[in-house]
């Protein structure tokens, strides 16, 4: 009975540290401005819904725009990391390609803060005019998740036996129909988890997104934050384009659960 009792204790924490921010964001998108800041314990979730947030969200500002870069980034910028990574991360499971040198500066652009690249990349950038350009912030997407992806998808690939591919070549395949037929497919969970993962942090980025954009290339993340102001904050307009923001990764990380799932449990369990 405790044992059952501290488990469903526990379940519960989670769930609400989970799901309560997120319930949160969105009750508070739906608030007018007085329900927002009431002290009165029954309004925080018993209130008169109102579409006022979002109209103010559509009309004053240019989240649409803003959301299109975003996904326009994102989308643009993960593809370009897998078609890299993955045969990069192939070649270094597989041949050792660089003796391990290679990989381990691959892996090492991750192991400093961003912030420290960030006056080398403004720099080079002003020179080149990529500062406030689609073409800039997704070359810096691409830099930053292409080590990241590479180490994953390099640990999915050892995990694939060698044997395989030898029994498959033994069989007459290619090497690229080995790859396409034998190796891919096992290999296709680990790159669902990795192709997630890179669309995410382009997604929320906000670091370089504040620092290389302007206006064109303004990301969503950078809109939501400008409601925060040194005299006023909007908390119904943030809470509304937060709301409609999380929406396209959660529904893909629902979608690809199954992947995922799969991803993360890659290799754990062995013969």
């Amino acid at each position: 009975m405790i044992r059952k009792t501290l488990f469903w204790l526990v379940t519960v924490t989670v769930l609400l540290t989970v799901i309560g921010p997120l319930l949160w964001i969105y009750l508070t998108a739906f608030k007018s401005a007085g329900d927002i800041f009431t002290t009165e314990l029954k309004k925080l979730i018993v209130f008169a819904p109102t579409l006022d947030n979002y109209e103010r969200l559509f009309t004053d500002h240019p989240f649409w725009f803003n959301l299109g870069n975003t996904a326009i980034l994102s989308v643009v910028s993960t593809i370009f990391v897998m078609l890299v990574s993955l045969p990069a991360a192939y070649s270094f499971a597989r041949w050792n390609t660089g003796g391990g040198h290679l990989l381990f500066v691959t892996i090492s652009t991750r192991m400093f803060p961003g912030v420290v690249a960030a006056i080398p990349f403004f720099k080079m950038f002003s020179k080149f005019g990529l500062l406030d350009t689609h073409v800039g912030v997704i070359l810096l997407y691409v830099y930053f998740n292409m080590s990241f992806a590479t180490f994953l998808l390099y640990g999915f690939f050892r995990e694939v036996p060698g044997e395989l591919e030898r029994a498959a070549m033994i069989d007459g395949y290619g090497r690229m129909e080995i790859f396409r037929k034998v190796v891919f497919p096992l290999i296709l969970p680990g790159l669902a988890v990795t192709t997630v993962f890179c669309l995410i942090w382009s997604w929320n980025e906000f670091f370089y997104a504040f620092l290389f954009t302007r206006l064109t290339a303004r990301t969503v993340t950078v809109l939501v934050s400008s409601f925060w102001g040194s005299i006023e904050v909007q908390y119904g307009p943030m809470a509304a384009g937060a709301a409609i923001t999380i929406l396209p990764t959660l529904v893909a990380a629902w979608f690809m659960q199954r992947y995922i799932i799969r991803g993360l449990t890659f290799g754990a369990v062995k013969g």
